[in-house]
C-alpha cells in the first residue's frame, strides 16, 4: 500500500480548548476512513489538515509525493459560470451528472443552483478529475438515494484514499475500513465501520465505568484510613497520605455536553381529524405539475416517512400538509386540535440578524427570561451562544435553534424536512429516541435511511409523474433494495436511460481510462525503441477500445 498523508502526533488549539491533541494517523490508498464526533470538536479541521489547506499547531506531516487531492467541502464554492463551463466536456463529467440527476442543469447558471444542486455539480467535478485522496465534508447532505447509491459505489470502487466526516450511518457501514472518533481532543482508531464503532465505543464505557467503580472503591478505603484520627494520622507516610487525596480529588471524564438533549414537551391531545388531503395538486405558475391527485389521510400518532428524487415534491407536499402553499385543486382538511410545527431544511424563516435569546423570547416575550434560560441549556445553548446572533452560528447549532423553536410550540404534529442535516450523530440518535416515544403525529422526508427506520413505520413515494403512494414492503424493503448492488430509487427512465448495460459501458470506460493513463506515463520515461515500439501498440489498442466503448455509451442517449 502507497502511503499518501501520515500525521504524527498532530495538536491543534481552539480559542479555549484543545481541538485535536496528539493525534496519529496514517492514509494510505485503498483505505477509505469515516470521521465521526459532535459538532464542534475538529471534524472538518481534521480534513483540513489532511488536505493540507490547515497548517496544525504541532506534530509532524508527510506526504506521499505528487498525491492529488479532491476536497468536497460541506458548503461547495463554484466559479460563477454555467454548470458546463465549470465542469467541462468528457463522458466521466457527462456520466456523474447523469448518475446525479444533473445532466439537465448542464446550461444553467451555478448561482441559479440551490444547496442540493451545487453539491451535486461539485460531486460531479470532483469524480470526473483524476484524484488520489478524495476528502469528503457530508457528501450526502441534499442528496436523494438514487445518488447516495451512486456515490457509495464510487467510493467501494475508488482505488485512492478517503477521508469522510458523514451522519450517514448506512453510508459509513457500507464503505468505511476504519472509524476515527474525535471526543474533547482525543481521537479514537478503530477498524471496520459504523458497527465496529459503536461496538468499540459501548466497551470503552464499560471500561470506564468498571474504572471508575474500582476508584470508588479505593476512594472509600483510603476516605476510611485517613479518619482514623489525627494522632494516627501523624504517624503515616505523608507520601501516602498525599496519594489519598489525589485519589479522593479525581473525578470520572466529564461529557462532551453538559446534561443530555432534553427534548421532552406537554403534547396537546390530538382528535380523530388529523390532515386529509383528497385529490390534491399542485403546480407553478409556469404550468409545471409537481403533484398530481394526492390522497392521504393522516391519524393521531402516524408515523410516515416521504421519499422520492431530488425535486420530485417532497418538500412542496410537506409545505402543503403545514398550510404554507395551497394546492392548485383538490382540499387540504386540518382537525380543530393540530398544533403543527415545520422543521423546514433551509431554516430561511430563521432572522439571522437576531440571537439566539432573541428568537426563543418571541416578538412579546423577554430575552434571557428564567425560563428562556432553561429552555435554551436543554439544547446545549449555553455560555455566549444565547448571545450569537443566528447567522454566526454553525450550520448543526442553527439546526439544533431550529428544532428548539418548532418543540417551544409544544405541538402534537411534527413535519421534518432532511432533519438529519447538519447535524452530529449524537443528536441525531437522541433526537430519535425522543420520536420513538413522542405520542404525536410525525412526518419525516428524508433519505437518512437510518433514520427512517427508526422512526417510521410506513413509507411513501414522490414518483417523477407527481402521484404519491405506498412502498410496497416498507421501510424494510426499501432499505434492502438499496443496498442492492448497483441499486437505486425507482425513477422515470423515459428522459434519462438506466440498467445494467450502461453501468457496465462506464466501468469498461474506467478500466480503459486507467489502462491510458498508466501506458501514457510509462512511454514518457522508457528508453529503449523496443519498449516503446511494445507500449505505443498497446496504447493504440486500448485508444480504440476505449473509442467503442464511448460509442456504446452515447447509444443509450441517442
Amino acid at each position: 500500500m502507497t502511503i499518501l498523508v501520515d500525521l504524527q502526533r498532530v495538536r491543534l488549539r481552539g480559542a479555549d480548548r484543545s481541538v485535536l491533541d496528539d493525534l496519529s494517523l496514517t492514509v494510505s490508498d485503498g483505505e477509505r476512513i469515516g470521521v465521526v464526533g459532535i459538532n464542534g470538536t475538529g471534524k472538518t479541521a481534521l480534513l483540513r489538515i489532511v488536505a493540507g489547506t490547515l497548517a496544525p499547531d504541532g506534530g509532524e506531516i508527510r506526504r506521499g509525493r505528487d498525491v492529488r487531492v479532491g476536497v468536497l467541502e460541506q458548503e461547495p464554492v463554484l466559479p460563477v459560470t454555467s454548470v458546463r463551463e465549470a465542469l467541462g466536456h468528457g463522458w466521466q463529467v457527462d456520466a456523474a451528472l447523469d448518475r446525479l440527476d444533473m445532466l439537465g442543469f448542464v446550461d444553467a447558471t451555478t448561482t441559479e443552483l440551490s444547496g442540493g444542486q451545487r453539491k451535486r455539480v461539485a460531486l460531479a467535478r470532483l469524480f470526473a478529475q483524476p484524484v488520489d485522496l478524495l476528502i469528503l465534508d457530508e457528501p450526502t447532505n441534499h442528496l436523494d438515494l438514487n445518488a447516495i447509491r451512486w456515490l457509495e459505489q464510487h467510493l467501494l470502487e475508488f482505488r485512492g484514499g478517503v477521508v469522510l466526516v458523514s451522519h450517514d450511518r448506512f453510508l459509513l457501514d457500507q464503505v468505511t475500513t476504519r472509524m476515527v472518533e474525535i471526543d474533547r481532543g482525543a481521537t479514537y482508531v478503530h477498524g471496520g465501520g459504523y458497527g465496529q464503532l459503536l461496538e468499540a465505543q459501548a466497551e470503552r464505557e464499560a471500561q470506564a465505568a468498571s474504572a471508575e467503580q474500582v476508584r470508588r472503591n479505593l476512594a472509600r478505603t483510603e476516605l476510611a484510613w485517613l479518619r482514623r484520627g489525627v494522632k494516627a494520622r501523624s504517624t503515616k507516610p505523608q507520601a501516602r497520605i498525599d496519594a489519598a487525596h489525589r485519589l479522593l480529588a479525581q473525578r470520572p471524564n466529564a461529557s462532551a455536553r453538559s446534561g443530555t438533549l432534553d427534548l421532552s414537551t406537554q403534547t396537546p391531545r390530538l382528535g380523530n381529524t388529523v390532515i386529509r388531503a383528497h385529490h390534491v395538486a399542485f403546480a407553478y405558475e409556469d404550468g409545471a405539475t409537481l403533484l398530481h391527485d394526492v390522497d392521504l389521510d393522516l391519524g393521531p400518532g402516524d408515523r410516515i416517512g416521504i421519499v422520492g428524487a431530488n425535486g420530485a415534491g417532497k418538500s412542496t407536499l410537506l409545505d402543503l400538509l403545514a398550510g404554507r402553499r395551497i394546492p392548485t385543486s383538490g382540499t387540504i382538511k386540518t382537525g380543530p386540535t393540530v398544533v403543527a410545527a415545520y422543521f423546514e431544511q433551509h431554516a430561511t424563516e430563521i432572522d439571522v440578524a437576531k440571537t439566539v435569546q432573541e428568537l426563543v423570547a418571541g416578538p412579546h416575550g423577554v430575552p434571557g427570561s428564567p425560563p428562556d434560560v432553561a429552555l435554551m441549556k436543554r439544547f446545549w445553548f449555553t455560555g455566549a451562544l444565547p448571545a450569537t446572533k443566528a447567522g454566526e452560528l454553525s450550520g448543526g447549532e442553527r439546526r439544533r435553534l431550529q428544532l428548539l423553536l418548532a418543540l417551544a410550540q409544544r405541538p402534537n404534529v411534527l413535519l421534518l424536512d432532511e432533519p438529519t442535516n447538519d447535524l452530529d450523530l449524537e443528536t441525531i440518535r437522541l433526537i430519535e429516541d425522543f420520536l420513538s416515544e413522542w405520542p404525536g403525529t410525525l412526518v419525516v422526508a428524508s433519505h437518512d435511511r437510518t433514520f427512517l427506520s427508526r422512526t417510521t413505520d410506513r413509507l411513501l413515494e414522490v414518483h417523477a409523474n407527481g402521484r404519491v403512494g405506498d412502498v410496497p414492503g416498507g421501510i424494510d424493503a426499501w432499505i434492502a433494495r438499496s443496498l442492492e448492488p448497483g441499486a437505486a430509487a425507482p425513477r422515470d427512465e423515459s428522459s434519462v436511460p438506466r440498467g445494467r448495460a450502461l453501468r457496465d459501458a462506464e466501468k469498461e470506460m474506467t478500466r480503459l481510462e486507467r489502462r491510458k493513463q498508466t501506458l501514457s506515463a510509462k512511454l514518457a520515461v522508457v528508453t529503449t525503441v523496443e519498449e516503446q515500439t511494445r507500449l505505443g501498440l498497446e496504447l493504440d489498442g486500448v485508444l480504440r477500445a476505449l473509442h467503442e466503448a464511448e460509442t456504446t455509451w452515447l447509444a443509450f442517449f441517442d
